[in-house]
Formats: C-alpha cells, sequence, structure tokens
C-alpha cells in the first residue's frame, strides 16, 4: 500500500470515528444456558468507546501523509 492510499485510508477512518462520536456499537448472540437439549441465548449490544483524540490523530495523520507524498513526487 503506498502512502497516498495510507493517508486516504486514515482520513476515513478519522471522519468515521468523529461521525459516530467514538463510539462503536455492534450485537452479538452469546448462549446463556447451555444445558444438554435445553440452550438459551440472548442478543448482547457491545460497545466500543474511543477517545475523539484517536479520530483527530488519524485524521491529521491522514492529511500530513497526502500533503507528503504531493511534495514528494
Amino acid at each position: 500500500m503506498n502512502i497516498r492510499a495510507t493517508g486516504i485510508v486514515l482520513i476515513i477512518i478519522g471522519v468515521i470515528l468523529f461521525a459516530y462520536e467514538g463510539v462503536i456499537k455492534y450485537r452479538s448472540r452469546d448462549r446463556i444456558i447451555d444445558a444438554g437439549p435445553v440452550h438459551v441465548s440472548a442478543e448482547v449490544t457491545h460497545q466500543i468507546n474511543f477517545p475523539p483524540i484517536v479520530g483527530a490523530v488519524a485524521l491529521i495523520g491522514g492529511v500530513a501523509l497526502l500533503v507528503g507524498s504531493a511534495r514528494h513526487t
């Protein structure tokens, strides 16, 4: 992957983290009880929290890579 593509990917990740306010949620199905023929499962919501600085660093890093690659060529 070249520097320009890496910069674009970092910018996209930074924008996504800012758009979702640093919180990414997803659901999974977990088994609660597994006793012989009886199976009980529940849908559980998981949450991944990112501090806003992570999105800012990704965005600034992506812009820096794009500017650096443009100057280098």
